[in-house]
Order: C-alpha cells, then sequence, then structure tokens
C-alpha cells in the first residue's frame, strides 16, 4: 500500500541539491570573470566560469535564442512528471525516490538560471594535461547525472519484472 505522499519527503533532497547549485553558481558567477580559470588539480581540474545557452554538451547554444524556452518548458513538464513520479512511489523504493529527487533538483537549478540569466552558468572543468577537456558544467549537471545513473542502476535491481512469486 502506497502512503498518501508517497516518496515527496525526498524533496528536500531536491532542495539541498537546488539550494548548493544556485548558491555556488552565484558565487562563482561572482568570483570569476568569463572563462578565468582557477587551477585547482594541475592538468586534471580547474575552476572556470562558462555560460551555456543550449542543453547538455552546449546542444543548440549557436541557436537565436529560442531554445531558451523550448529548455525551460522541457525542465518544467519534466519536473511535473517527477513530483507525480515521487508522489507514486512505494515505501521501498527509496533508490528510485532518491535518483528522482536529485534529476529533480537539477533540473530545477538549471531552470531558474535559463529563465532568469538566458544561460545556465558552469564552473566546473575537468581537464586532462591540457589536451582533452570535458565540456564545463555544475551542481545541477553533476545531481541529474547521479540522478539517471541511479535510475539505470535501479533498472537492474533483482525482481523488477512485476512477476509475482508462487
Amino acid at each position: 500500500m502506497t502512503s498518501r505522499f508517497g516518496r515527496l519527503p525526498w524533496l528536500w533532497l531536491s532542495l539541498l541539491v537546488f539550494v548548493i547549485d544556485q548558491a555556488s553558481k552565484f558565487y562563482f558567477d561572482n568570483a570569476l570573470t568569463l572563462y578565468q580559470q582557477i587551477v585547482v588539480i594541475p592538468d586534471y581540474f580547474s575552476w572556470t566560469l562558462a555560460y551555456n545557452t543550449g542543453a547538455a554538451f552546449s546542444f543548440l547554444a549557436g541557436a537565436s535564442g529560442w531554445q531558451r524556452w523550448l529548455f525551460a518548458v522541457i525542465a518544467i513538464v519534466i519536473s511535473a512528471v517527477l513530483v507525480v513520479w515521487l508522489k507514486r512511489l512505494k515505501p521501498d523504493e527509496t533508490w528510485l525516490a532518491m535518483a528522482l529527487a536529485l534529476v529533480l533538483g537539477g533540473a530545477l537549478g538549471n531552470l531558474v538560471d535559463r529563465v532568469v540569466f538566458g544561460h545556465v552558468v558552469d564552473f566546473v572543468l575537468v581537464h586532462w594535461q591540457h589536451r582533452w577537456y570535458f565540456p564545463a558544467f555544475n551542481v545541477a549537471d553533476a545531481a541529474i547525472t547521479l540522478g539517471a545513473i541511479l535510475l539505470a542502476l535501479d533498472m537492474f535491481k533483482s525482481n523488477k519484472s512485476g512477476e509475482t512469486a508462487p
């Protein structure tokens, strides 16, 4: 039997991700100039400020501006679906609740950036000896990625086929 609120109490994690994401973006947006790098671990990790008007890996970043609202609408729809999904979860679906809460917090963090600033603030840069660079990202992106990994792992958990035991 599902409780009245399902796994909605996991919204605390979404809120935590959102607050940390927004606070870190505020800090780096004010502490660095655009594309300034502060090396943290030489040849591997730096803080840098970058703005992304597109989606993951700067998808559609070169478009004329309509993508801002497209991605905002997508984030709103996905967020609503995630809240409903959390509400419908059973008490034993903790990993799934955690995954959904992480994705929700990240989606809302990037949504605020898009609507308020017209771009997402990124500040984490992972690279290898200046030869290979992973696109800059932020706390929201990391939470979405971790949530997606947990969703995938949850799919492989035992007894997910829906069959009942004899």
